[in-house]
């Protein structure tokens, strides 16, 4: 069974960063695309970044520039660099993983509990 644990979210000021891990268990890691999402209060869950073993990303427009997605397969964990954090990035982040790109953006099969980030102005 894959499990998903995401950590390192918290309160920081708009401007700083933060670094998410999510840590995976119950899958070969390099055989699944990874995905972060977030969902703030109101608003559909959206896409933030994906990457696969093979190098290949995507981000949200976004974030963009900010934002850096990254994995240690010696680990098992995702991260996802934030930087120049803004107000409106302020939701329940959540990893994601499955064995195909297409249904990683579509509808991922597995899922974390999410990690809380807020950006104060």
């Amino acid at each position: 069974q894959v499990q998903l644990v995401e950590s390192g979210g918290g309160l920081v000021q708009a401007g700083g960063s933060l670094r998410l891990s999510c840590t995976a268990s119950g899958l070969t890691f390099d055989a699944y695309a990874l995905g972060w999402f977030r969902q703030a209060p109101g608003k559909e869950r959206e896409e933030v970044a994906a990457i696969d073993s093979d190098g290949r990303t995507s981000y949200a427009d976004s974030v963009k520039g900010r934002f850096t997605a990254s994995q240690d397969n010696a680990k098992n964990t995702l991260y996802l660099q934030m930087n120049s954090l803004k107000p409106e990035d302020t939701a329940m982040y959540y990893c994601a993983a499955d064995t195909s790109w297409l249904l990683l953006h579509r509808n991922a099969r597995s899922w974390g509990q999410g990690t809380q980030v807020t950006v104060s102005s």
